[in-house]
C-alpha cells in the first residue's frame, strides 16, 4: 500500500490577528511555543503512522497558511486552486498555487467572483464530492469544481456559524463510512447525509464542539483532538483505532488536526484512489 502523502506549513508565524470565525479572538491571542509543541507532535504522528510529510514554506503576514486543508482540492494530478472568501486570506493561494505548480500538478482556478475554500469545503466519499456552502464557498464554485472533475457534487448548507467549514463537523472515514455533527447541518443536508453514506457515526454536540469531527484518517487509524470519549469508542467498536492529540492552541483560530494537512494522494475515502472500488463494495474495516 501507497504511503499517505500530507501536505503541512509549520506556524512560524500563526496567531491570532483577525476575526473571521466565532473561535477567532485578538485579544485571546494563541501560545507560540504550544502551538509549536501541537503541531510537531501531528508530524510526528503521522509519520509513525506511515504517512509522507511535505512541507509548505511558513510565510510571515499569513498566519493561516498553516491551514493547508484550505489550500484547494487535490484530485489525481490537478490540484484546483482555492478563492477564499475574506481579503485577509487571499494572498494565501498564490503561495498554495505556487507550490502544486511546482510539484507537477496541474493547477486549476475558479472564475473570479467563485468562492471556494478547498478541502476545507469539499471532501469525498466514495465517488461522491460531498461539499459545504454558505460560510465560506458557495453552491455554484461546487457546480463548477464538479463539472470540471466530472465527479457528483451534493451541496449541503451549514447551518451552525461554529462550524464554517465542511471539515469541522463532516469527516468521511472509507468508502461508506464518516463521522459528523448532525447540527451543523440543516435537515436537507442531513437527510443526503443518511441516504448517501450507509454507516454513518453520529458526534455528540459535547464533543463536536471540541473539533473531534475535524480528523485525519490515514487507513483505519484516526487522528483527533483530545476529548472525545463517546466518538473514540464508537470509532473503536467499528474497527477503527484513534490517536488522540492536543489542538488547543489551533482551536482558538476554528481549526485542529484535519485543518492543519491536506492529502495530496486522495483521502483515505476517495473512491479515485481506491480503483473503482464502490461505496456497496466497501468492507467493514477491521
Amino acid at each position: 500500500m501507497q504511503a499517505a502523502r500530507i501536505l503541512m506549513c509549520p506556524p512560524d508565524y500563526f496567531g491570532i490577528e483577525y476575526e473571521i470565525n466565532p473561535w477567532m479572538n485578538v485579544r485571546v491571542g494563541s501560545d507560540t511555543e504550544r502551538s509549536r509543541a501541537q503541531w510537531s507532535a501531528l508530524v510526528a504522528t503521522l509519520r509513525d503512522l506511515g504517512a509522507s510529510v511535505e512541507l509548505l514554506e511558513p510565510v510571515a503576514g499569513l498566519p493561516d497558511l498553516v491551514f493547508t486543508a484550505n489550500a484547494g482540492l487535490v484530485y489525481g494530478r490537478t490540484f484546483i486552486c482555492s478563492r477564499f472568501r475574506y481579503q485577509v486570506r487571499q494572498s494565501e493561494a498564490r503561495h498554495f498555487a505556487s507550490w502544486a505548480g511546482s510539484r507537477g500538478f496541474e493547477v486549476v482556478h475558479l472564475p473570479e467572483g467563485h468562492h471556494f475554500e478547498g478541502a476545507g469545503d469539499a471532501l469525498f466519499c466514495g465517488e461522491t464530492l460531498f461539499a459545504g456552502y454558505r460560510f465560506r464557498s458557495d453552491v455554484r464554485s461546487h457546480q463548477w469544481v464538479g463539472e470540471r472533475l466530472g465527479v457528483e457534487v451534493l451541496p449541503m448548507e451549514l447551518v451552525d456559524p461554529r462550524f464554517y467549514h465542511l471539515d469541522t463537523c463532516f469527516c468521511p472515514l472509507a468508502p461508506g463510512w464518516a463521522i459528523y455533527y448532525p447540527g451543523a447541518f440543516d435537515e436537507y443536508g442531513r437527510s443526503v447525509l443518511r441516504d448517501r453514506i450507509p454507516n454513518l457515526i453520529e458526534v455528540a454536540a459535547e464533543e463536536a464542539v471540541s473539533f473531534s469531527c475535524n480528523a485525519v484518517v490515514i487507513g483505519r487509524n484516526v487522528v483527533l483532538n483530545r476529548g472525545a470519549s463517546k466518538l473514540i469508542g464508537t470509532l473503536g467498536e467499528a474497527g477503527f483505532a484513534t490517536r488522540p492529540l492536543e489542538f488547543s492552541e489551533f482551536i482558538k483560530s476554528g481549526g485542529s488536526a484535519k485543518c492543519l494537512t491536506l492529502r495530496l494522494d486522495g483521502e483515505d475515502a476517495a473512491a479515485w484512489k481506491h480503483q473503482g472500488l464502490r461505496i456497496q463494495d466497501s468492507p467493514r474495516p477491521g
